[in-house]
């Protein structure tokens, strides 16, 4: 069984893309591995307390992860598959309280994000106080006992900690998905099931450069998912680009990439996978 490295803990949004990853791919639900944060997965997989990690990179509300795209590029373990998971929030707290009790609510800060309007509109005299998970904070209510605080997550984080949800879906666009990656190195792939890739590199500082790299993607019919520009620390005005690029096929891509690769720097492939439905 797949030992799977989680940011957060049991029941947060992170468990459930890993779960439902691994039970649809392998048939079975993985052992989770909790970590504090992202950067701490690495050395879980590192060290063999891990097979596997489970990493959100964007979200369709908040946007980008921007480290993480910068923990990809500085680790070797590769992308071999992602998961989009559907995000529900809920507002909870422990059971016998109304929203009017509510003084203060402890949550992620992109959970935060997602909800604001619902906080500032139906209950704006509660206090958002931003913490490390939505999970942490809901299994923090339930061991301390916090009366008049509340937490914003998941419903398996309010049943699995016996929280009361006083809202349900309470995220402001319910088109709301967050896309997670999964790092697997241990997971095989056949040639015709990968259809997507995730690549980074640096450009000369030179007019056009970018423009002429898309120009060479369009014409091998790569399909640009997501490009995400971060600056070379140490380098004024130079950038790291990351692209996504979907591909229906392979052959094309590898072509692709041979016609690039002399007019860029630093590439290194993130991954080679099978793009999320």
């Amino acid at each position: 069984m797949k030992r799977v490295a989680i940011q957060g803990h049991f029941g947060s949004f992170h468990d459930q893309a890993a779960q439902t990853f691994y039970l649809n791919k392998l048939g079975y639900v993985p052992q989770i591995i909790e970590c504090p944060n992202f950067a701490s997965l690495y050395p879980a997989m590192e060290t063999g307390k891990a097979d596997a990690a489970i990493m959100a990179i964007e979200n369709t509300i908040s946007g980008g992860l921007l480290p993480n795209f910068e923990l990809l590029r500085l680790h070797d373990v590769r992308i071999k598959g992602e998961i989009y998971l559907q995000i529900h929030q809920n507002l909870m707290a422990l059971p016998g309280q109304k929203i009017e009790d509510i003084k203060e609510i402890r949550t992620h800060y992109m959970a935060i994000n997602q909800t604001r309007d619902f906080f500032e509109k139906n209950c704006p005299w509660i206090q958002l106080v931003e913490s490390e998970d939505t999970a942490a904070s809901a299994i923090e209510i339930a061991q301390k006992q916090l009366k008049g605080v509340g937490a914003v997550a998941s419903t398996v984080a309010a049943q699995q900690n016996n929280l009361e949800i006083l809202a349900a879906g309470i995220e402001t666009y319910k088109d709301n998905f967050t896309r997670f990656l999964v790092l697997d190195d241990g997971l095989n792939l056949a040639d015709d099931e990968i259809d997507k890739a995730s690549i980074c590199f640096t450009l000369p500082h030179k007019p056009g450069s970018l423009a002429h790299i898309l120009a060479i993607m369009s014409f091998y019919e790569m399909n640009l998912t997501r490009i995400q520009s971060l600056p070379i620390p140490g380098r004024k005005w130079q950038y790291f680009f990351y692209i996504d690029i979907k591909f229906d096929n392979k052959e094309h891509y590898m072509q692709a990439l041979t016609a690039v690769r002399p007019l860029i720097e630093d590439l290194k492939i993130l991954g080679e996978y099978k793009a999320a439905i």
